[in-house]
């Protein structure tokens, strides 16, 4: 293939990142030098240093870390059993097909279910535990997150598992290397790649959660996509919304600078 032709086909895919990631990322920096009145101003940047927008910070931060580690903690042994089951594909598939629902759709289903005429608080009451307060909770907010992000975290550590070659492990054995010992060993470090691709494709959206904080921990959590709503949708101050979503953008390509690059997995020739 020639070059010019290569850029031909090239041009779409370069047309689509100016138009819908360079461009909104450019007017939303533009945005973040105007007060509410439209002035050009700095203060915007200097409001952001503040110790409340500094707790939001690192409110968003702990709670996208938490989301994070456990979603890692379920995904992984998930992902780990779902190389060695059969019919892996029909798995696979039932693991994706609660990404094809809406979020909104989904953060109700929550509602109902967490609400104190719900399952669990029914299930609750059998055991003569009775009616607790689900909702609105710290708690609810980081299982909600948990279960929607799981499938971004499950596929990318199934993949390392798949591209894992049999014959290391078998080695492993034959040296006398316990199961422990081998997924220590062998197994856990050839599928770190995996592991790290997961862990950017749950902590960066989680960041910016805003629908969650609202509807099922009732603005208990308190994040920086929280601020961000309120700022366009509430107090119309779209200046200060702008530098919070610039620090967020900041943030998230020093993230994937620093732990983005893709993992090889070993294989076997």
């Amino acid at each position: 293939m020639s070059g010019n032709t290569r850029a031909v086909y090239l041009l779409p895919y370069y047309l689509w990142i100016v138009l819908f990631v360079v461009a909104p990322v450019l007017l939303v920096l533009y945005y973040s030098f105007f007060d509410v009145d439209g002035n050009f101003t700095l203060a915007n940047y200097a409001n952001f240093m503040t110790p409340i927008y500094l707790q939001m910070t690192l409110s968003s931060f702990w709670y996208a870390l938490l989301v994070t580690v456990f979603s890692l903690l379920v995904a992984y042994p998930a992902a780990y059993y779902l190389t060695r089951t059969k019919h892996k594909q029909l798995w696979l598939l039932l693991i994706i097909l609660p990404t094809w629902i809406n979020l909104l759709l989904k953060t109700y289903a929550f509602i109902g279910i967490f609400g104190t005429q719900g399952p669990i608080n029914g299930l609750l009451s059998v055991f003569g535990i009775g009616e607790q307060q689900l909702l609105f909770t710290s708690f609810s907010f980081v299982f909600v997150s948990v279960y929607i992000f799981i499938p971004f975290m499950i596929l990318p550590i199934f993949n390392a598992l798949e591209g894992l070659n049999p014959s290391l492990l078998a080695a492993a054995r034959d040296l006398g290397a316990s199961k422990w010992t081998a997924f220590r060993r062998v197994v856990f470090p050839l599928t770190l790649g995996g592991v790290r691709s997961g862990c950017m494709a749950v902590f960066i959206p989680a960041l910016s959660l805003f629908m969650i904080t609202r509807l099922i921990a009732g603005n208990k959590v308190i994040t920086l996509g929280t601020a961000i709503e309120q700022h366009f949708l509430v107090t119309q101050d779209w200046g200060m919304g702008s530098t919070v979503a610039v620090f967020l953008v900041v943030a998230m390509i020093i993230l994937m600078l620093l732990f983005g690059g893709r993992g090889e997995v070993q294989r076997g020739k």
